[in-house]
């Protein structure tokens, strides 16, 4: 399996190079993103590329992959509407259908978020363009495409949130997130569990395309 992974220095994306570069089933992991991972292993390549909404001056790099995990996201805390569909939406169907044209049967791997909303007409901002990013990815004509929803995230293995004020918030409460992944498995997930379900499906498929976090938490285990 080659994968190419977008939001790769992201935590979500952190824990799903990791498991990347340990499963055997992955033969290379290509990371496209405006800054390095810093990390070396024989599976991994990096395209440093700052404009992802014009991969043209990459294309011929992105062909001959059987998968996409697109870990790239955001925080809408402080971001106008216009400005976080800009960041959340079209980006990622920029990507996407970049994507589409080059690996045709390529499976699309999405991380949104616990509560999207599908309908696109809740009132809650970051929902409804998660709502409306994820219905417009499963209309383009992948192999395959899996939306996946996690609600809270343990990061484990060494994974760290690039936003300061959340990873202090991790730190302070490290015990109570082992805690909650035991006895809260409907809400709490890992980043080894988030990124192992992400393969896993690719490889194997999943009777549907949203999975929330009981079934990554399944598939993840």
């Amino acid at each position: 399996m080659k994968v190419i992974l977008f939001g790769a220095t992201g935590m979500v994306g952190q824990g799903a190079l990791r498991e990347c570069l340990l499963d055997p089933n992955v033969e290379s992991v290509l990371v496209v993103g405006r800054s390095s991972t810093g990390q070396r292993d024989a599976k991994l390549r990096e395209i440093k590329h700052t404009d992802l909404f014009d991969l043209s001056a990459i294309a011929p790099d992105l062909t001959g992959y059987d998968a996409c995990l697109f870990c790239l996201g955001v925080s809408s805390l402080g971001m106008s509407e216009p400005d976080y569909r800009r960041v959340t939406y079209d980006i990622t169907l920029a990507v996407a259908n970049t994507l589409v044209g080059l690996n045709p049967a390529m499976t699309f791997v999405y991380v949104t978020g616990q509560s999207t909303d599908s309908s696109e007409q809740g009132n809650v901002m970051w929902a409804r363009i998660k709502g409306k990013t994820e219905n417009d990815l499963l209309k383009l004509p992948f192999k395959a495409a899996y939306m996946f929803r996690p609600g809270g995230i343990q990061p484990l293995h060494g994974v760290r949130s690039k936003t300061a004020w959340y990873q202090a918030i991790y730190t302070a409460t490290a015990p109570l997130w082992t805690l909650l992944v035991r006895i809260a498995p409907k809400y709490v997930t890992t980043t080894e569990k988030l990124g192992r379900a992400m393969i896993r499906v690719v490889r194997n498929g999943y009777s549907k395309p949203i999975l929330e976090t009981p079934d990554i938490n399944m598939v993840g285990a």
